[in-house]
């Protein structure tokens, strides 16, 4: 297939943050964009605004009439899609070229020097970075989140360079030809999909033997490449690591150098740890250690990973997409971090039914660590629900005494009914769609409180 002669691309599932950054890509490459989702969404109204037609109903007729010439159309789908879908089932009936994100994805950066970060956590702050860091060589990046910087999660460039998060969900990272890869971290996840850890650390090796050049990976995992920590010996390590007004400030050394003083804005130690990833992956390619600490200290954050809704002296709203324990671990030590003598309220919305079964005595143990606890209703994604899988079932599970199920009509009440200072929320699902009703209500009454 050659992207050259196609006219049309059709996205089934336009609104994912991993498509929509490819269709933004097409329509800015001049080629006529249309698509289906099943919500509309801000990312939906903002590619409308870019003149690409999309709608809500799965539907044939609904398919623009110029789409249905499968010589000039290319049609493309997340794998999140039930196999019923109508649509789908017509193109692929109807013989159109039909690839999946990751098929097409891969057809794009064949061509390029590809830089790809995978890892079951971690990938999207880190590709974000490196993204920013790489605007200096003009690189292309498809991201899976909307990075501050560019209110997107496409940083358009050349068409020499590609920086892309290579997901591990669906073993979609096997159709990429990365040049320069790096693996953040390799912990148990997507069980639904690789039944066991083994499979999945499986699919990691096969990843880390598609990579061309230079394999780049957390100290302690088990791949064999240049290694990065913190306070450790590793190629590349970040150390003397201090906060000074709000941010991180640390020194890297590298294999063969060594800068002083990078500053760096995101919290947590594991931002320190995407942020030593990306420098290594840049400064294998040939970046200047002095361009890559500028980039740092520009970097402003990807929406849903740690943003500030409210950030006031009296109230403080977090808003972060953590969905596993590890990462809710993660946003915990960064929360206690930034403020060691505050009460903290986490409200989660689990994600999945079978990964809530799947880890349920670690999300117990990682929510456990708040003092306050707020728990939603398991978001169901793309599957069905699972007999004695409940909220109420984990919540059953968590030691701490001050937890309460909550509805989402119910959640602002029940927030205010709290006295701590600090309110974290946390999921993959649509809280993060309730959030800005959240945000809107609390910033009311916190003006009428002060």
């Amino acid at each position: 297939m050659n992207l050259g002669t196609i006219h049309n691309v059709y996205f089934i599932g336009i609104g994912g943050i991993g498509m929509s950054a490819i269709a933004r890509y097409f329509a800015a490459n001049n080629k006529v964009v249309a698509g289906y989702d099943k919500t509309p969404s801000l990312i939906t109204k903002s590619l409308e605004e870019l003149g690409v037609a999309i709608h809500f109903e799965d539907a044939v007729k609904n398919i623009p009439i110029s789409f249905l010439d499968k010589e000039k159309t290319l049609v493309v789908y997340t794998p999140a899609i039930p196999a019923y879908h109508k649509e789908f089932n017509y193109f692929v009936n109807n013989k159109f070229t039909v690839l999946k994100r990751a098929e097409i994805l891969g057809k794009i950066t064949a061509a390029t020097f590809c830089l790809a970060v995978a890892g079951t956590h971690g990938k999207t702050t880190t590709s974000s970075i490196l993204g920013h860091i790489m605007t200096s060589v003009n690189a292309t990046s498809f991201l899976g989140g909307i990075a501050e910087n560019y209110d997107s999660n496409l940083i358009l460039g050349g068409d020499k360079i590609s920086v892309v998060e290579a997901d591990e969900f669906d073993r979609s990272f096997l159709k990429l030809s990365p040049n320069i890869a790096c693996v953040t971290s390799m912990d148990a996840d997507h069980l639904d999909i690789y039944e066991n850890p083994e499979a999945l650390t499986e699919s990691f090796v096969a990843f880390s033997n598609k990579v061309s050049d230079s394999l780049i990976v957390a100290k302690g995992l088990p791949l064999k490449g240049l290694t990065y920590a913190i306070d450790e010996k590793a190629d590349y390590k970040a150390y003397n690591l201090r906060i000074d007004n709000g941010k991180y400030v640390f020194d890297v050394q590298t294999p063969s150098s060594e800068i002083k003083d990078i500053q760096f804005y995101l919290p947590g130690r594991h931002n320190v740890m995407n942020a030593l990833a990306a420098l290594a992956m840049a400064e294998v390619y040939g970046v200047s250690l002095e361009e890559i600490k500028k980039g740092l200290s520009t970097f402003k954050g990807v929406q849903r990973r740690f943003s500030y809704k409210i950030n006031s002296d009296n109230l403080v709203l977090i808003d972060d997409y953590a969905h596993h324990p590890t990462e809710i671990n993660a946003v915990h030590n960064s929360v206690r971090e930034m403020y060691p003598e505050e009460k903290v309220l986490v409200v989660f919305q689990p994600h999945l039914f079978s990964r809530t079964k799947d880890f349920a005595d670690d999300f117990a143990n990682a929510l456990n660590k708040f003092d306050d606890i707020l728990l939603l209703d398991i978001y169901p994604a793309r599957e069905t629900p699972i007999a004695g899988i409940t909220s109420d079932w984990l919540l059953s599970k968590i030691e701490n005494k001050q937890k309460k199920k909550t509805q989402k009509n119910n959640l602002v009440k029940d927030i205010k009914n709290s006295d701590a200072k600090i309110i974290v929320m946390l999921g993959a699902g649509d809280i993060g769609v309730v959030i800005k009703e959240v945000t809107n209500e609390l910033l009311k009454w916190n003006e009428n409180e002060i």
